[in-house]
């Protein structure tokens, strides 16, 4: 009997330990890469197809404009996209989770308008700041102020505002414009946020964000920039893609159809920039090419584009969520149109 007793304590000791591997094997589950890297493995592969194909019909004009203008987009906007997901993951990883809170105000609507300043100082374009603001969330920033920084990031950084300068040489107004405007646009949409916001709508990707005790912060760096980048990418192209499709599809004597009416050149200048995504940084080089419309017009496409363009809903849509991207990019269309007819009308 002693020894049965004995074999029993055995049993009970060693049988905790037995549950331990399978365990370990579930918390390592989210260390996988996303689902997302097969979505861009296989867009890439397509996209590179595309491009180095011999095949006859892959070589007509308008596909070959199309490749052109959907590798000019996903190029274009790369870079800052890379830029953005490395903040992100730096954010993550470095940046203590209560610094955002203790720099910004208490009060949810004076933060509002204090992040959308602080989008002057992020060089980057839409892609960027996406992930950034990503990041500000799952740090504690209050959901309001995060969208309110990731409308203004894009729109009024010093490199946008110095290129719309460049544009519209001797047109101060314009660059004042853009700036009124696009900040108007960013704290509306903040306050509007704190408003009529539901937390249902908002469905970030779930990820693990802030430093764990006993890993490197290196390693958060690379596993949170990774997971953004990829899953970032993906919906990247498949804007660019969408943009290419409707640059290739519609017609330039269009353009020449709404020029002559200042409310619907308004809108229609609006639309364009959501559909041809172009990146902030150089949208206002082809406003400034447009030269049929009028300043309130072209100020529209700049003040729409940074906030609202095919890739930009769908980098939001992968990020926060469809219900999200759809509420979301509708309500900034409509208060950046107005915003850009009044501070217009008024400016020039």
């Amino acid at each position: 009997m002693p020894k049965t007793d004995e074999l029993l304590d055995v049993t009970e000791a060693v049988a905790p330990a037995a549950v331990h591997p399978p365990e370990r094997r579930r918390r390592r589950l989210p260390r996988r890469p996303p689902p997302a890297t097969a979505a861009v493995t296989a867009l890439g592969l397509a996209i590179a197809a595309l491009v180095l194909s011999g095949t006859p019909w892959l070589n007509g004009p308008a596909v070959a404009a199309w490749r052109t203008v959907c590798l000019a987009i996903t190029v274009q906007a790369l870079p800052f996209l890379l830029l953005g997901t490395a903040l992100s993951g730096a954010i993550n990883a470095f940046v203590p989770a209560d610094l955002f809170t203790k720099v910004l105000p208490k009060r949810a609507v004076l933060a509002v308008p204090v992040a959308g300043l602080a989008g002057a100082v992020l060089p980057g374009c839409e892609c960027a700041s996406v992930p950034v603001a990503n990041s500000l969330i799952r740090r504690g920033v209050t959901p309001a102020a995060a969208f309110a920084f990731l409308l203004s990031a894009p729109a009024i950084n010093p490199i946008v505002l110095t290129a719309t300068a460049v544009a519209f040489p001797g047109s101060p107004a314009m660059v004042l414009a853009r700036l009124l405007a696009s900040l108007a646009t960013a704290a509306v949409m903040g306050w509007l946020w704190l408003w009529l916001g539901r937390a249902e709508w908002l469905r970030p990707v779930v990820r693990h964000t802030g430093h764990q005790h006993g890993r490197s912060r290196f390693t958060e760096f690379r596993l949170g920039f990774q997971h953004d980048f990829l899953h970032a990418g993906g919906f990247l192209v498949l804007g660019a893609m969408a943009a290419a499709t409707f640059n290739v599809t519609v017609p330039r004597s269009v353009l020449d159809t709404f020029s002559g009416s200042p409310w619907l050149s308004v809108l229609f200048l609006a639309a364009l920039a959501v559909v041809l995504a172009v990146c902030s940084e150089a949208d206002a080089f082809v406003a400034a090419s447009l030269t049929g419309f009028s300043p309130t017009a072209r100020l529209a496409f700049m003040v729409v584009g940074p906030m609202v363009d095919l890739k930009l809903i769908a980098l939001q849509a992968g990020t926060f969520g469809r219900a999200f991207a759809v509420r979301f990019s509708t309500a900034t269309t409509v208060v950046a149109v107005a915003a850009g007819v009044l501070i217009g009308g008024a400016l020039l």
